[in-house]
Formats: C-alpha cells, structure tokens, sequence
C-alpha cells in the first residue's frame, strides 16, 4: 500500500444528526422562544413534570432531509413577544446554514413556521 492512499467509501449524514445541529443553532437565536408546535410543546411539558424533561428536546420543532450532502430542514417556532418574524427568521436562517455548513454538507433549503408568539413568561401548550 502507498503511503499516502486513503480507503475509498461512501459517507452518509443521517437526517437525525442534521436535527439536532438545527436545533441548537436555532434555540441560540434571540427572539427564539421554543421549537415544536402545539401538540409537541404539550407532550414536553408533561415530560417535564415527570422528570423526563430532556427526553425529545434534540430534534423537537425540526425535521430534515440530507441528500447528496445538501441538506432541506424544516422548522417550527415560537417568537419572543415584540420581536418581527422576518428579523428572528432571518437570523434562525443564518445560524442553521452557518451550524449545518460547518459539518461540511450544503443547506438547500429552511422553512419555519411560525406557531405561536411567547407573551411575557414561558410558553405555554394550547394542546
């Protein structure tokens, strides 16, 4: 074998990992209350009260699809009360791109929906 050969093969990032990466850039945006929609917001919550309260927090509000290293991520969020949508969007865009870019794959695509608006305290479920 020559010294400088390297094994060919394939690599694959899961969609999972592209999740979590998405997540945690979007939770560090200002104006970004909470991820996930009613329903999932609700069953964290209760999670929470039974001291299971990390369970699902990595990908809850996301979903992403990876493929030929380009990446599509759908995400659903709260906005802080008094912040506008396309200042908090903007910045979930930039931060998500920046975060799953650094991983070496390519964003196609990020759509938010926006679910609900934080008003003053923690966000409560409607669920």
């Amino acid at each position: 074998m020559l010294p400088n050969a390297v094994a060919g093969g394939t690599t694959q990032v899961s969609d999972e990992v592209v999740e979590k990466i998405a997540v945690a850039a979007a939770k560090s945006v200002p104006g970004v209350a909470e991820l996930g929609g009613d329903v999932a917001r609700f069953f964290n919550a209760v999670l929470d009260r039974v001291g299971l309260d990390q369970v699902g927090d990595a990908r809850r509000g996301c979903s992403a699809h990876v493929q030929d290293g380009a990446a599509v991520v759908n995400l659903t969020i709260v906005i802080s009360d008094g912040r506008p949508v396309p200042e908090v969007t903007d910045g979930v865009r930039s931060a998500v791109t920046a975060a799953v870019e650094a991983y070496g794959l390519r964003v196609d695509e990020i759509n938010i929906r926006v679910d609900d608006v934080a008003l003053g305290g923690p966000v409560v479920p409607s669920a």
